[in-house]
């Protein structure tokens, strides 16, 4: 049942299949393990960003595409079912009409985007989705009289999701689900044939694959899947915003999770944005601790002060390329 579950595709690794254990049960029992609102929400933002990342995975890792419009689809999400809970009330029916209409247009932009831009080489495939999501941005942030600018929205969601328990299980149920299509997608013949567009693309067309054809598609399931994410993050948050979604820090993040964790493997989403999220979260509160505890000693309290938290995680970064150059995933399947 666990490999069908899983696609077939098993962790092959004693430690991994345990990280992978501990992430999952500590998602599912955060709020009896956890208590506290904080905690509550990093455990909702590492299920939501597990499928964002994963849905990137599917993108670079699997089909060599590098696109930066990754936080553009997320933020449409966001935008949809804001919009729709703010001008048609906070019923189950306006929610769902905002999540049916922000795929839509992702997938309707992802597929111009793709089929307008996968023709040419990737350097320019990529300066070309980093200026529409420039676009969007702007766009958002413009438009107040619709978006509320750089304010956001606020909106109220349906009355069985007031009680965040009830919004936390949702957010975990639907990021899981979410999470094992992706992981069915790479797993099928498509995506064989992309990992064969990533390893050899002109061996590919030799052999008659249209991967034009498939970048494209590939495109549109990763925004999809993004869109999804955004969805779900704004489900969360009751609130959705440029900073929130859209932000190109965002974007960095992303791509900081997918490597840390391992390009080409969907396990690797799962622990890279689970340690890029608790990182993000608690480092600046353990190096508070750190540097109280060195107080006396010269020089550390200032390398250790919380300030300085953006400097160690890049550190952190740096030596996880450093000592585990396929990702965290690839480094334990050895």
């Amino acid at each position: 049942m666990i490999r069908s579950l899983l696609s077939g595709d098993l962790p092959r690794s004693r430690a991994l299949a345990a990280a992978l254990a501990l992430v999952l049960a500590a998602l599912v029992l955060a709020p009896f393990i956890f208590p506290g609102t904080r905690s509550l929400d990093v455990a909702a933002k590492i299920a939501v960003f597990v499928v964002l990342a994963a849905s990137y995975d599917l993108l670079l890792g699997y089909t060599g595409v590098v696109s930066f419009a990754h936080t553009m689809f997320f933020g449409i999400g966001g935008y949809g079912i804001g919009l729709a809970a703010a001008n048609w009330g906070s019923g189950w029916g306006s929610l769902a009409a905002g999540s049916v209409l922000a795929l839509a247009l992702s997938a309707a932009i992802a597929f111009a985007v793709g089929l307008l831009s996968l023709r040419v080489r990737a350097i320019f495939f990529a300066m070309i989705t980093l200026a529409v999501a420039a676009f969007f941005q702007i766009l958002a942030s413009q438009l107040s009289w619709l978006t509320g600018g750089e304010d956001g929205i606020n909106f109220s969601l349906p009355r069985l999701l007031h009680p965040r328990l009830a919004s936390y299980y949702l957010v975990l149920a639907a990021s899981t689900v979410l999470f094992l299509a992706l992981l069915r997608i790479v797993n099928s013949p498509f995506g064989r044939v992309l990992l064969s567009i990533r390893e050899n693309e002109f061996r590919a067309e030799a052999l008659g694959t249209r991967t034009v054809y498939y970048r494209t598609v590939a495109n549109c399931v990763g925004a999809l899947g993004a869109t999804a994410a955004g969805l779900l993050y704004a489900v969360w948050l009751r609130y959705t915003g440029p900073a929130a979604t859209l932000s190109f820090d965002i974007m960095v993040d992303i791509l900081l999770m997918v490597v840390i964790g391992g390009m080409g493997t969907m396990y690797g989403s799962v622990l890279g944005a689970t340690i890029f999220v608790l990182a993000q979260s608690y480092l600046r509160d353990l190096m508070k601790l750190a540097s109280g505890a060195v107080s006396g000693v010269p020089l550390l309290p200032d390398l250790l002060h919380p300030d300085r938290w953006l400097l160690w995680l890049g550190v952190l970064f740096i030596l996880c390329v450093y000592y585990f150059p396929t990702g965290i995933v690839g480094r334990l399947r050895k």
